[in-house]
């Protein structure tokens, strides 16, 4: 099988041993070896995240694939192509079904997307992945609104509901409303998830910053409601 290489660090990764790019190559390379598979070229994103898919090398690769100069894409580990389940779920349908005909290897993670159960392994394994991060977000997230309520930090982020002025937390009408809306929903018997969307097709006002509302920001404001 022609296979891509696709390698991958971020910012801080790239100090951090076990994670560089030569490594990442060198298992890669021997991963090709042993399997019998060409490697036709390693594309390379240094200091890129992979929150998105807005990265040159991936690009490269991607269009390598559409242009039938490769079979597949084999990679080092999942993360290093993507840590979103959407991202991924958009790859896996448009390149890495058995319709599309591209297959994606993992070296780490032993995902072939050839098979069934290497489809089936990769939906989890990215199911998980997310979770992880959005974990941590939620946790960073409470950490900060709990110091600012106690008044530690000042002019960081104003718990939900609340905003500052002039040092002190004031309501805000707006996402009180929101708040309420939510709670509302969920009372209804709406899961998480029909939340989200409903809230995005009724145009609610995300609680934050400008965008669309998510799972993390919905569930966090339902677990402090309870």
């Amino acid at each position: 099988m022609r296979l891509i290489g696709y390698v991958r660090v971020s910012t801080e990764e790239q100090a951090q041993s076990g994670l560089g790019l030569e490594s990442q190559q060198a298992k890669i390379q021997a991963y090709c070896d042993l399997y019998g598979h060409e490697l036709v070229q390693i594309v390379t994103d240094a200091g890129q995240s992979a929150k998105s898919l807005n990265r040159p090398g991936i690009k490269a690769a991607l269009g390598s694939l559409s242009r039938g100069e490769a079979d597949g894409l084999v990679i080092f580990k999942l993360d290093r192509l993507s840590r979103n389940v959407s991202d991924m779920g958009s790859l896996i349908d448009t390149y890495f079904t058995e319709k599309a005909g591209k297959a994606l290897l993992s070296v780490s993670d032993q995902i072939d997307t050839t098979t069934a159960g290497g489809r089936l392994v990769l939906n989890v394994l990215m199911s998980v992945a997310q979770w992880e991060r959005e974990a941590i977000g939620e946790r960073t997230a409470a950490a900060l609104e709990s110091k600012a309520r106690r008044g530690e930090i000042k002019g960081g982020a104003a718990p939900i509901g609340k905003q500052w002025a002039d040092k002190v937390h004031v309501d805000n009408e707006n996402e009180l409303e929101a708040v309420k809306i939510i709670q509302e929903l969920r009372e209804s018997g709406l899961t998480m998830r029909a939340i989200v969307d409903e809230l995005n097709r009724r145009n609610v006002p995300v609680t934050r910053k400008g965008g669309k509302w998510h799972l993390t920001t919905v569930a966090r404001i339902l677990s402090r409601a309870s």
